[in-house]
């Protein structure tokens, strides 16, 4: 790909609205342009990122012996009344009358809808375990969008759904899943804490939230100094909060862990990811019944395992930057590398920067050349703005030694290079990884 034909409209200046480091580092870089509060249009750097991301989700999900559908997100709200979600939800949740007065939602997730398809198709113990997965738009009337596309109105989710005869399959999946997450979240490059966590308006009788820990997060990962014990906010102040005691006592600095007495810490956090054990909370009321080997009927076992697809993004820049710009993990970056030929006037480093990129091409690198008639300058602050984990620089210098000058983006320094072997070279790396 040539930096002339495509389509990354970099930014000198931060924007105004821009709240943290992933949001600015969006905005710059070309990844995202904001339509209107909490919606963003993801611009073809930003759609590459986020195609890699569910591509890695995809495999891992599918390595778990999940099975991907597509759900709509479109719902009559009838099911979210039997499931008695409708009113809990509240003014988070989309809902407007079709043409014909009928009442329908945009869905902020997929339980009641997931529950209603398998109802009619798994009838037996004998179709049973099944795990189905999707990666769909969600929609929630946040009262206050903020941090870019980390809390926005409409955000991309893969949400996975488990069903079990029984508790101990239950658990099996439960734990197949928590650690396909594991997987997932080291491919991007993250290194998540996995919390207990409050099962919310989801419901069920356990969960994990996964955090990744920055000096941005919106939520709070409380962690304990003395001992393993590690949760979200809302499910350590159940375990301090006295008994019979009508409000919630939430944890501050220094309280003593309810494990071990050791001094709790407070700690920013990103949430990346949640699973549920959910039971038969919506198996019993939306009638999802299987016949078990004596001829009974009984509901599904249940649990729920949702990523925050588009929230990886920021996720991963605001653990993954430094002053010039973003610095991508190999397996997500847009372009792999990126080549910058300093003087434009020169025949000799266009054809050489010409022999690379078709060269590398071909050996199967997805490469940048960027052949815009700009300063070194800007060619070199745009490339260390944008991220690509490595650059591949040709000037008058370096020609006259017949190499050129190939840098790690997490390096201060260059390395030299004869021009001859850069490709062998960025394939050896680009294999090792």
């Amino acid at each position: 790909m040539r930096w002339s034909l495509a389509y990354i409209p970099t930014l000198r200046e931060t924007p105004a609205e821009a709240e943290v480091a992933s949001h600015r580092l969006m905005l710059r870089a070309g990844l995202v342009r904001k339509l209107s509060a909490g919606t963003y249009s993801y611009l073809p750097l930003g759609t590459r990122v986020l195609l890699k991301v569910i591509r890695i989700i995809r495999e891992e999900m599918t390595r778990a012996g999940a099975l991907e559908v597509l759900l709509p997100a479109l719902q009559p709200s009838d099911l979210w009344k039997k499931s008695g979600r409708y009113a809990q939800m509240g003014p988070e949740m989309v809902r407007f009358k079709d043409r014909h007065g009928k009442e329908m939602v945009l869905g902020p997730t997929h339980e009641e809808v997931i529950t209603d398809l398998v109802a009619g198709e798994l009838r037996s113990y004998r179709d049973l375990p099944k795990t189905l997965f999707q990666i769909q738009t969600k929609f929630r009337d946040e009262a206050r969008p903020r941090f870019g596309v980390i809390r926005s109105c409409e955000f991309l989710m893969k949400d996975a759904y488990s069903f079990d005869r029984d508790e101990a399959g239950l658990s099996v999946n439960y734990d197949r899943m928590y650690d396909a997450y594991q997987r997932i979240f080291s491919r991007c490059g993250l290194e998540v804490v996995p919390v207990e966590a409050d099962t919310g308006v989801m419901g069920g009788d356990d969960s994990h939230e996964f955090m990744v820990l920055a000096q941005n997060g919106e939520d709070t990962v409380v962690r304990c100094s003395g001992c393993s014990y590690a949760a979200s906010k809302d499910r350590a102040a159940k375990a301090l909060t006295p008994a019979g005691s009508a409000e919630p006592r939430f944890p501050k600095e220094g309280d003593p862990c309810p494990k071990c007495r050791g001094p709790l810490k407070l700690l920013p956090a990103i949430e990346v990811g949640h699973i549920f054990k959910l039971g038969t909370k919506y198996s019993a009321v939306l009638g999802a019944h299987f016949l078990d080997e004596d001829g009974k009927q009984k509901p599904f076992i249940m649990g729920c395992y949702g990523i925050g697809v588009s929230r990886l993004l920021p996720a991963i820049i605001e653990t993954h930057h430094d002053e010039a710009g973003i610095r991508w993990p190999m397996g997500v970056s847009p372009y792999q590398a990126v080549i910058l030929p300093l003087q434009t006037d020169n025949p000799a480093i266009q054809e050489a920067a010409e022999w690379i990129h078709r060269e590398a091409l071909e050996a199967g690198v997805e490469i940048l050349l960027d052949d815009r008639e700009v300063s070194g300058g800007v060619k070199m602050k745009d490339a260390d703005l944008v991220g690509f984990p490595i650059r591949i620089l040709l000037s008058d210098k370096t020609l006259q030694k017949e190499s050129v000058e190939f840098k790690l983006r997490t390096e201060s320094q260059p390395t030299l290079l004869k021009t001859s072997e850069v490709v062998s070279h960025l394939k050896k790396l680009l294999d090792s990884r």
